[in-house]
């Protein structure tokens, strides 16, 4: 007989798979954002230089946005006290740190120190990230 699992448990369980769910429809809309967002600045030859960087930080402010609203409405949904901009602050620094902070020391570590693939060493960081990004949302960003 295997692990018994309690409600608590598998609320915690189908909250994660939620949040995955949510997080693999921001993966889509991140690209399309960025996509579109470097097509339009090249077509109207603006920031020619520095085009791909500020298509990602359209795409960065715009995709977490897009995860809040749906974390906010799908997954995390115990409406409390907590004002829903205070969350949405909360949610830009979680993914700040997260995704971009702690991707960033991660991919050095795998690519340049250990020596992984540079197309292999995003996906170990997704595997540290998304348990990383879901706590620090669940009992931080969308806690009351």
């Amino acid at each position: 007989m295997g692990p018994v699992i309690n409600n608590d448990q598998k609320k915690l369980l189908w909250q994660f798979v939620k949040f995955g769910i949510v997080g693999v429809s921001n993966t889509i809309v991140s690209v399309l954002i960025y996509d579109v967002t470097l097509y339009l600045l090249r077509r109207f030859q603006l920031f020619p230089d520095y085009d791909y960087f500020v298509a990602q930080v359209v795409m960065f402010m715009l995709s977490i946005l897009w995860s809040f609203y749906w974390n906010n409405r799908f997954v995390f949904t115990d409406k409390g006290k907590t004002s829903i901009w205070v969350k949405l602050i909360k949610t830009y620094i979680t993914y700040s740190f997260s995704g971009i902070a702690l991707s960033s020391i991660l991919l050095y570590v795998w690519v340049d120190i250990i020596g992984i693939s540079p197309f292999i060493a995003p996906i170990i960081n997704s595997v540290i990230n998304v348990p990383i990004n879901f706590l620090i949302n669940k009992y931080w960003a969308f806690a009351d």
